[in-house]
């Protein structure tokens, strides 16, 4: 019997090492191109996040900047108008101090009268002090509307005596009583020297002693001068008469 033999089959080539070397390798790359890509888009994403941020930052400011610009823009107006301002300021001062002045033409007041010297009876203690002490006579009697001590009680032995300020009936006599005391006083009354003067606001009375303080610098300067009621104060200086309120800080050589 004769042998038998293997059929004849198709058989691979054997494979190339250095070839199956490469390939891995390649792969290898790809994978770590791949792993690379995946870093970078995570990095582009957060830059996105990032640019989104900025963005949102940089409207925050601009809307910032143009709030600053528009209160910047306010305020300037504002300073440009304070001129204005204080001008108009400066002559409703100077109504209402004039209004203030005029509601007290009918008040005299006293100066240095012990306290309770007046007794109960105040009105009739300042008519027999006008009549008995200054000598003034009015006809008919002055009227009081009103009298009263200015400010709190102070207990203090040394303390000063409150002013008392009155307000007499009629114009007329308020104004006699303070003219015919001025070129009479200062009289005493129980060792305390007694004062008649009349009444002003706090803005006048602070112009007064002004115009009282600068009066022997106008004499030196053989300048004329005058203080009228309630209190415009003028001087005459190189020919020109002028409201002393003017000539506040200015050299008068």
């Amino acid at each position: 019997m004769a042998a038998q033999t293997a059929p004849q089959g198709h058989t691979s080539p054997p494979v190339n090492q250095p070839t199956l070397d490469a390939t891995d390798h390649i792969l290898q790359e790809i994978a770590s191109v791949g792993r690379r890509l995946e870093v970078m888009d995570l990095k582009i994403a957060d830059l996105t996040l990032a640019s989104s941020s900025i963005r949102a930052d940089i409207a925050g400011f601009r809307e910032m900047v143009t709030n600053l610009d528009q209160r910047l823009s306010a305020v300037e107006d504002h300073v440009a108008a304070i001129p204005d301002q204080e001008e108009e300021l400066k002559s409703l001062r100077t109504k209402l101090t004039d209004l203030e002045d005029r509601s007290r033409r009918d008040n005299v007041s006293f100066f240095g009268i012990r306290e309770q010297k007046e007794g109960s009876d105040i009105k009739t203690f300042l008519s027999s002090l006008l009549t008995n002490h200054f000598g003034i006579e009015l006809s008919p009697p002055p009227e009081f509307q009103r009298v009263h001590r200015i400010g709190p009680p102070n207990k203090a032995p040394t303390s000063k005596p409150r002013p008392i300020i009155a307000c007499i009936l009629r114009r007329e006599q308020a104004r006699q009583v303070i003219s015919t005391a001025k070129t009479r006083q200062p009289i005493s009354l129980d060792g305390h020297e007694i004062r008649v003067a009349a009444d002003f606001s706090r803005l006048t009375n602070d112009r007064r002693r002004e115009f009282l303080a600068l009066r022997p610098q106008l004499r030196s300067l053989d300048i004329k001068y005058g203080l009228f009621e309630p209190a415009p104060m003028w001087i005459t200086h190189h020919g020109t008469s002028r409201d002393f309120t003017v000539l506040r800080g200015l050299s008068l050589s």
